[in-house]
C-alpha cells in the first residue's frame, strides 16, 4: 500500500511514522508512505503558501498553486482525501475500506481552511476525525494512516488482535489483564485463570457488551439491540440486563 500525505509540516508527521508498528511496516516494504512538502511549490523568497481571504475576515487560506502544484507533481494515489471538519466521519469502517485499497492520500489543511477551487476541482473527497476543531490536518493524518495501516496484512504480525479489538464487530473490546493475578487486593477474574477457551471466549462476549452497553449503548442502539446470546451471556456471568429501551421487539409472526 501506498500513501502519500500533503503538509506544510512534513518533520511532524515523518517523525510520527517513523517509529513503533507502522515505522516497522516502513521500513519492512509493507507500507509505502510519501510525505509531500507544499512549500516546495511556493514560488516567493518566503516560501509562501497562504494568503488572506476574499471579502475579508480573520485568518488565513491555504492558496491553489502551491496544492495544485503538489500533487501534480507526486501523481498520488487516488483518492486524494482532504482533512477538514466538514468531511464524511471517519470510523472503523472507512478505516477497513481505505486498507482494502492499493493506496490513498490526504491533503492537510491548516489556517482557515484551503482554497474552494482545491475541493471543486483536485480532492474526491473529505474526511473529518471528529466534530472539533484542530489548528490543522496533521493530527488527524497520523490517526487516520495508523488506523488504516494496521489493518494492512502482516502489520500487526497477529493478524487476530485486528479481529478482536473494539467497533471490530460494533462492540467496544473486552478488558484486558496481565501479571500479576492479584494488585493491591484486585484479582484478575477467575474465568480468565480457568484455562478454559470455550468459558473465557464467552465471558469476553458477555464483558464487551456489558461494557459497551454501559459506555456507549448507540453502538449496541445501531446493531439493533443485543441479540439471545448475548442476552443469556450477560445473565451467565452476572452481568445486569440492559435498558428496555436497548431491546428490539421480535417481530409479530405472520
Amino acid at each position: 500500500m501506498r500513501i502519500d500525505v500533503f503538509t506544510i509540516f512534513p518533520a511532524m508527521l515523518e517523525a510520527f511514522f517513523s517509529e513503533s508498528l507502522l515505522g516497522k511496516a516502513r521500513r519492512s516494504g509493507l507500507v509505502e508512505i510519501l510525505v509531500h512538502d507544499l512549500r516546495s511549490m511556493a514560488v516567493d523568497p518566503h516560501r509562501s503558501v497562504d494568503d488572506t481571504p476574499f471579502g475579508g475576515g480573520a485568518g488565513m487560506v491555504l492558496a491553489p498553486a502551491p496544492i495544485f502544484g503538489a500533487v501534480e507533481a507526486a501523481d498520488p494515489p487516488r483518492p486524494l482525501l482532504l482533512l477538514s471538519p466538514g468531511g464524511r466521519r471517519f470510523d472503523q469502517a472507512t478505516a477497513h475500506e481505505l486498507s482494502s485499497t492499493e493506496g490513498f492520500s490526504l491533503l492537510c489543511g491548516r489556517y482557515e481552511g484551503v482554497d474552494q477551487r482545491v475541493v471543486d476541482h483536485l480532492v474526491d473527497g473529505e474526511l473529518s476525525i471528529g466534530d472539533f476543531v484542530l489548528g490543522g490536518g496533521e493530527v488527524a493524518a497520523m490517526a487516520v494512516v495508523e488506523a488504516v495501516t494496521r489493518l494492512v496484512p502482516g502489520v500487526m504480525g497477529n493478524e487476530v488482535s485486528a479481529v478482536d479489538e473494539s467497533f471490530a464487530s460494533g462492540l467496544l473490546e473486552y478488558p484486558q489483564y496481565t501479571r500479576p493475578a492479584d494488585f493491591r487486593g484486585w484479582a484478575v477474574p477467575e474465568v480468565l485463570r480457568s484455562g478454559d477457551h470455550n468459558r473465557i471466549a464467552r465471558w469476553r462476549l458477555a464483558a464487551a457488551v456489558d461494557r459497551t452497553l454501559r459506555h456507549r449503548p448507540d453502538l449496541i442502539a445501531a446493531r439493533g439491540g443485543p441479540s439471545e446470546a448475548e442476552m443469556r451471556l450477560l445473565e451467565e456471568f452476572g452481568y445486569p440486563c440492559p435498558s428496555p429501551a436497548l431491546l428490539v421487539e421480535e417481530p409479530d409472526a405472520p
